[in-house]
């Protein structure tokens, strides 16, 4: 099999010095394994809305692959999942499941992948927090669906994606959903708790959200994000600090 694979790779190689654009194509083989068919939707899927103008915007970021790579990438993650722990129940999978493809993780893995190199945007520098390397990995996914169908996406999750996360364990049995966190807390303490949303405005062709957290009116946390419940997870994450400082 090793053998077959290293043929294979050497076929590629040479295959790659007749392309047009080889240098484009070379490294997004070194980036997924395969010869793409077509180099258009990875150029799209690199491409941050902060790089389009006009009326075709929409059309040419990759927000649209970054909503079909989204619904693939659960698919394969579940499929994953299911057959690697082969003796828990649906409860266990699913928060599993949220907790790998979350934007943090995804990231963290377009970053590892050297996805990060290959983006294309001018708000970057002012989005640390937006997640664009984790959506631009999920428009990658989409990318590779329409060019060479889902087997490609399952088999580049699985065998190049997967495996390169060192503490896979770690990520599933973590619990950073501290909104969540923060809820039950109140509820065993039986006090009230608010999420208000305190402020709104675009930067760099992004929403940017403010929610504090109330708890028993006092304020014990604010939040910043590029979405609504980023926000919101931020402010209870800094509750949760404050909470943890009182009671040590």
């Amino acid at each position: 099999m090793k053998i077959k694979k290293d043929i294979q790779k050497l076929i590629d190689r040479v295959r790659l010095l007749f392309y047009k654009e080889k240098e484009s194509y070379s490294l997004l083989y070194n980036l997924l394994g395969f010869i793409p068919n077509d180099i258009a939707p990875y150029r799209t899927a690199f491409t941050h809305s902060s790089q389009t103008s006009g009326n075709k915007k929409k059309f040419a970021c990759n927000e649209r692959l970054e909503f079909l790579g989204d619904a693939i990438l659960g698919s394969v993650t579940a499929d994953y999942l299911y057959n690697r722990f082969k003796k828990e129940r649906e409860g266990f999978l699913s928060k599993s499941r949220s907790r790998l493809v979350c934007r943090e993780s995804l990231n963290d893995i377009a970053i590892k992948i050297g996805l990060d190199n290959l983006i294309a945007s001018s708000a970057i520098g002012n989005q640390h927090n937006s997640y664009i390397y984790g959506n631009a990995f999920e428009a990658l996914i989409g990318a590779i669906y329409i060019d060479k169908g889902y087997s490609h996406c399952h088999k580049f999750l699985i065998e190049r994606v997967f495996p390169t996360i060192p503490n896979i364990d770690v990520i599933i049995k973590a619990d950073t959903n501290y909104k969540s966190r923060l809820i039950e807390w109140s509820q065993k303490k039986r006090c009230e708790v608010v999420f208000n949303l305190v402020g709104e405005e675009q930067r760099d062709n992004s929403s940017h959200f403010v929610s504090e957290v109330i708890i028993d009116g006092v304020l014990y946390g604010i939040g910043e994000g590029f979405s609504k419940r980023e926000s919101q997870q931020h402010a209870a994450e800094e509750a949760l600090k404050k909470i943890e400082g009182e009671n040590s």
